[in-house]
């Protein structure tokens, strides 16, 4: 056994061996896989292994897609079989909704190039004749849907890993993983020690464990799930090919051949939990005893859909455990709080995505950064308050609503409140509807019945309504805008501006009291973020940036070591804030303070610390809204007191609460662009138009590598476009984000943010486009289906910035 290599792979899953397989493809040969036990040891082996490419997720979609591709490159580069069939899948919709979704999903696969159309009722009882399709409101095909062979596709990743110079070590459990002082770290087994650079946990059921021994808690909980296998059925054994897979997600189970016969397997209500202190060091291929009582009612309506099921008897049935994360997605990444720790742990899809996934994976590992965005696997999205009980409730909620649709603006209540500010009982009361932010309860919208709760589809739901009065009463007078979600820091001592400098590409504001726009850069020369940096003091400096993303920048702040006798901290617990804003909010405010706030006196971008009714804040002088406005934060303690302050202020200039749906609405009237959603290490500065924050006459972090950005051509250009009126209304829908753009039927670019503009009377969308210019006329396709947009030559609301400087 070594006892040196590059990285360290601890589980010897399908994912583990993906990695190590990825990892040699990218260069790094000097890799070892470590597994416990057996090769599909855990979840692994007794998978249903179903594939498909389209995922809501456009990232994820292309990740899957990469997969389905690889299997066949894989069986033919290895010579080990991946037992790869792909005769199809079926895609029902029984309800408006899920049609919805898949005439979506499907004008993204044209988009993308991808294999994913509608097929009337006559093709599809051609292609499968066991299906029942009354009920059927629409069906969508693929072509390369279909399952393959779990252990095979296992061993066909260590075969090509092998082949490269990898080493595998069974029965070879890990009994420490011990970081150094020089950031590498020594793996400890029973057969020796090994020294490495990076490592790997894709331990699988095993995860938490692993994660233990590095001192990191995973939100991660097992589940039992349940297939079964029919016996031969006369109508399969009769035919000369194989049924495609049948996805009837409205029936909340999965259909597929195995033999000759169906493989049914379904995600019950009443779910089991197991393992919930841990994961047994013993367990390796076993099953659970089978308990087919529980997922009954998923059964009949499967017999139903496809009759034959009910007439088969049933040949085997698998219960075993899978482990989930609290949002069903992989926690993937480098641990932000250690150097060289990547995770990749409770993966449920494995087998549509293990290619991908091994890919990424690799990629982060090697060169520091992932080809696409995938803050939605991030490991950085949840952090310390996803505690046990968080994770036990989301889990149940996900795997008993696996198959039910993600909405957009959807926000689902299992295992909250989790965590409340101050002012949160006051918000409430005033009909706050909350949604979820990194733990955090925050306003989404204001309700005139407290405890109204939101309802979800495509199509524009019950908040849309007070949405917009709340942005109508913030344009003509003001609005109260709890911003505390906004991550702060403070840097402080006589290195904070140089440090400061080295990491962000904009240069810091030199006078005390002002304030600088700048964006982070990422390893390929891309935006990882975009903060506001004021200037306190001559040694003092105050951050605010995205405050879901406050973990997963720890990465970059950590990469430029820090001065001497100068400190860096999140003060996000430590201070909350609001944004008041609207042509009334200086008449508002200069009733509660005696500093004036006359623009002479306190200009855009300025800052300062001010009472308001005795209560000291840091009043900036910014707005998201694009509207005249301060940033207003205190301390955490005095949050409930300031809001009533600013409430009953409010009152006397016709202002009041207003939440983060309208401050959507407002910034897109604006044109303002957003972290994760217009902003992230997937575009370019001159995309985006931050090329002019990188002042490339002065050292920062991955200076070298936007320069080579710059020095290219845009692929595409970020445009606010203004949706057909008519068509917006008759689908009583306007765009949410993933929609396709369309020019003359070709594919030009696709929606980050849509919603209405409530105060300029337009359905509005931020969009990346290539091929089209200002002025163009193109489809954006709101609920998979054309509907005509004009690309503007300048935001609606303030094009000139007449009222944010006022």
């Amino acid at each position: 056994m070594r006892t040196h290599a590059q990285a360290v792979v601890i589980g010897g899953g399908v994912i583990g061996c993906s990695i190590l397989y990825h990892l040699t493809k990218l260069g790094w040969t000097d890799v070892v896989l470590l597994e416990r036990d057996e090769l599909t040891s855990g979840s692994t082996w007794h998978a249903a292994a179903n594939i498909h490419g389209l995922h809501d997720s456009t990232n994820i979609s292309r990740i899957q897609h990469y997969t389905m591709n690889l299997y066949n490159g894989l069986e033919a580069e290895t010579g080990q079989s991946c037992g790869v069939f792909q005769p199809g899948s079926l895609y029902l919709a029984q309800t408006v909704e899920r049609e919805h979704q898949l005439r979506l999903q499907a004008a993204k696969a044209k988009l993308y190039g991808m294999n994913f159309h509608e097929v009337d009722r006559d093709e599809a009882e051609r292609l499968h004749p066991l299906v029942n399709f009354d009920g059927i409101r629409c069906i969508m095909w693929e072509p390369d849907g279909g399952n393959v062979d779990p252990s095979g596709v296992t061993n066909a990743y260590a075969a090509g890993a092998r082949a490269a110079g990898a080493e595998i070590i069974r029965f070879c459990p890990v009994t420490g993983t011990e970081q150094q002082p020089d950031g590498t770290w020594i793996v400890r087994t029973p057969k020796g020690d090994i020294a490495t650079e990076w490592v790997v946990n894709a331990a699988g059921l095993w995860g938490r464990e692993v994660a233990a021994l590095a001192g990191i808690t995973l939100p991660l909980q097992p589940t039992e799930h349940q297939y079964f296998v029919t016996e031969t059925i006369a109508e399969i054994d009769a035919l000369d090919r194989r049924l495609p897979s049948v996805a009837d997600r409205d029936g909340e189970y999965y259909l597929r051949q195995e033999g000759k016969g169906l493989l049914v397997g379904a995600y019950e209500k009443n779910l089991r939990f197991w393992a919930e202190e841990g994961t047994p060091q013993g367990f390796g291929h076993e099953l659970f005893a089978d308990d087919l009582e529980r997922i009954e009612d998923n059964m009949m309506r499967a017999i139903e859909r496809v009759p034959a099921v009910g007439e088969a008897g049933i040949k085997r049935v698998i219960n075993g455990p899978m482990i989930w994360s609290p949002d069903s997605n992989v926690l993937f990444g480098p641990v932000p709080e250690l150097s060289n720790y990547f995770c990749c742990n409770g993966i449920i899809p494995g087998f549509s995505q293990s290619g991908g996934m091994g890919l990424l994976a690799a990629d982060w590992i090697i060169t520091g950064e992932t080809r696409y965005d995938m803050f939605a696997w991030d490991v950085a999205r949840f952090g310390d308050w996803a505690d046990a009980a968080f994770t036990k409730a989301r889990v149940g909620d996900q795997y008993a609503n696996r198959f039910k649709i993600h909405f957009p603006n959807e926000e689902r209540s299992a295992g909250r409140p989790m965590r409340k500010r101050p002012a949160y009982d006051i918000q409430k009361g005033l009909g706050a509807v909350f949604g979820l932010n990194y733990g955090w309860e925050h306003p989404l919208w204001y309700a005139e019945m407290p405890g109204t709760e939101d309802t979800d589809g495509f199509t524009r739901q019950n908040w849309w309504g007070p949405v917009g009065q709340e942005c109508r009463m913030l344009r003509e007078n003001a609005g109260i805008i709890d911003i505390s979600n906004f991550a702060k820091y403070r840097c402080k001592g006589p290195g904070a501006e140089s440090w400061l400098n080295a990491v962000f590409a904009n240069t810091m504001p030199k006078s005390v009291g002002r304030s600088c726009l700048t964006p982070l850069i990422g390893k390929r020369g891309g935006i990882a973020g975009d903060f506001t940096v004021t200037r306190l003091a001559e040694d003092e400096f105050w951050i605010i940036g995205s405050g879901m993303a406050e973990r997963y920048h720890q990465r970059f702040f950590k990469a430029v070591p820090l001065p001497g006798g100068t400190t860096f901290e999140s003060k996000t617990d430590e201070f909350c804030g609001f944004n008041v804003a609207g042509p009334r909010s200086r008449d508002m405010l200069q009733r509660l303070t005696n500093t004036s706030l006359a623009t002479e006196d306190f200009p855009f971008m300025a800052s300062k610390w001010i009472e308001l009714s005795g209560i000291r804040v840091l009043a900036l002088r910014v707005s998201f809204t694009g509207d005249l406005g301060w940033e207003l934060h205190c301390a955490t303690p005095d949050q409930a007191r300031l809001l009533e302050v600013l409430l009953q202020a409010g009152q006397e200039v016709g202002a009041g609460p207003v939440g983060s749906r309208a401050l959507m609405s407002l910034r897109v009237e604006k044109g303002y662009g957003s972290w994760s959603r217009e902003y992230s290490p997937e575009y370019w500065p001159q995309e985006v138009g931050l090329d002019r924050l990188c002042k490339m006459d002065k050292d920062f972090l991955n200076k070298e590598a936007v320069a080579a950005t710059l020095a290219k051509e845009p692929r595409e250009h970020l445009v606010l476009l203004e949706l057909d009126a008519a068509q917006t209304d008759a689908s009583n829908a306007d765009a949410t984000g993933g929609e396709p753009i369309f020019k003359n039927g070709e594919g030009v670019g696709r929606v980050t943010s849509g919603t209405f503009g409530y105060t300029v009377g337009k359905s509005l969308a931020l969009g990346y486009v290539k091929g089209a210019v200002l002025g163009d006329h193109v489809d954006i396709m709101v609920l998979g289906k054309p509907h005509g947009a004009k690309i503007l030559h300048e935001p609606p609301f303030d094009p000139t910035g007449k009222r944010l400087r006022a």
